[in-house]
């Protein structure tokens, strides 16, 4: 339908624990069609509902060029020993940080006919998953950074342009 702008740290429903959406209507679908619309451009790999104003939970991901989406997700499986691994954030532009993210990740959710889907994958897949599912819960990718970086990231956060 739209897109739409990304809310930048420090917007309260950043914070957001959402809520799971109970009935698919047509606000629902709008939301879905925002989330895809706003996640299909170079560079971005996922986008949750938070970041552009809804609270209901669902997420958009921009892989290899396919758009999708997933309604309600909750992760159903983390393998592997978690890893270093370089991340950003639209909600927080600019800053690249080292978080500990496994490497490979399964989701379990709805699709807008309310079936149920599951998306797993290694890698970039694996890591928005785990990113967006976050987001879901209220936490940006700065909370699960170790003391000290998080320091130097909300150093770089009070110093960038946009905040």
């Amino acid at each position: 339908m739209a897109v739409r702008e990304i809310r930048l740290f420090g917007d309260p429903v950043l914070r957001t624990v959402c809520t799971p959406v109970d009935r698919i209507d047509d606000g629902v679908r709008a939301m879905v069609a925002d989330l895809c619309d706003t996640v299909d451009f170079d560079g971005r790999a996922g986008l949750a509902s938070t970041q552009i104003g809804y609270t209901q939970r669902a997420f958009s991901l921009n892989i290899d060029g396919e758009v999708s989406y997933v309604i309600n997700p909750e992760i159903i499986e983390l393998s592997g020993e978690p890893v270093p691994t370089g991340e950003g954030c639209l909600s927080v532009p600019d800053l690249w940080f080292p978080v500990l993210r496994y490497p490979r990740a399964s989701v379990r959710g709805i699709d807008l006919d309310g079936e149920e889907i599951e998306i797993a994958g290694e890698g970039l897949m694996a890591q928005a998953l785990q990113h967006e599912c976050d987001h879901l819960d209220g936490k940006l990718y700065l909370s699960r950074l170790d003391r000290e970086t998080r320091g130097e990231a909300m150093r770089q956060v009070r110093s960038a342009a946009w905040f």
